[in-house]
């Protein structure tokens, strides 16, 4: 198997923490109610989000980045995965 190295490529990204923007209501499941706990953040549902991406619909937890790709596409990433992967840009750079 070989390795690679992401292509060093600049992004636009934000994080979110509430309904709005490119972020929609999340409908959940009718048997999943709004005040189920994610089990992935620890949150309500309703507090959290729904996007479309290129591969479909993603939930968004309240602080996970919403990247904009370089073909205009947008997918949210969890924070950890972000602060591993990505480092601001200074206007300088």
């Amino acid at each position: 198997m070989a390795k690679f190295r992401k292509l060093p490529i600049v992004v636009e990204a934000t994080q979110w923490f509430k309904k709005g923007g490119v972020v929609r209501y999340y409908r959940h499941p009718i048997d999943v109610p709004g005040a189920a706990i994610c089990s992935r953040c620890g949150n309500p549902f309703h507090d959290h989000g729904w996007i479309d991406t290129l591969e479909g619909g993603h939930i968004v937890c309240p602080g996970d980045w919403i990247i904009t790709g370089v073909k205009g596409e947008r997918y949210p990433c969890k924070p950890d995965i972000f602060a591993a992967a990505y480092e601001e840009v200074k206007d300088d750079e």
